[in-house]
């Protein structure tokens, strides 16, 4: 018997990044393949998420930050997978989210 979970449409494009940066990373030949697994993100396209406050206050109490990604939280893991800093590094996917995957 198999189950089926709806996870989302985010979480599944998520879970294909991290299925497809090691083997891509073993395509390239160790040429320095990686990607971010970015979290919850405050834009134009969860505003009505933002808005209604109980959706907002059940989504935040997930996150242990306590609220969502802005775009420049990006930039660190950003620069660290950039040539030559993470020249050893290849296939990972380090997850800026906010801790919520560690719960």
């Amino acid at each position: 018997m198999n189950a089926v979970v709806y996870r989302g449409a985010r979480t599944h494009e998520i879970e294909i990044r991290v299925a497809e940066a090691p083997a891509l990373a073993k395509e390239r030949g160790g040429r320095g393949v990686s990607t971010i697994a970015p979290g919850r993100i405050a834009t134009g396209d969860t505003e009505a998420l933002r808005a209604d406050p109980r959706r907002d206050r059940a989504i935040l109490g997930r996150i242990p930050a306590g609220r969502r990604s802005r775009a420049d939280d990006l930039v660190g893991a950003t620069v660290f997978l950039a040539p030559p800093a993470s020249d050893r590094l290849n296939g990972i996917v380090p997850p800026v989210d906010g801790g919520r995957p560690g719960r």
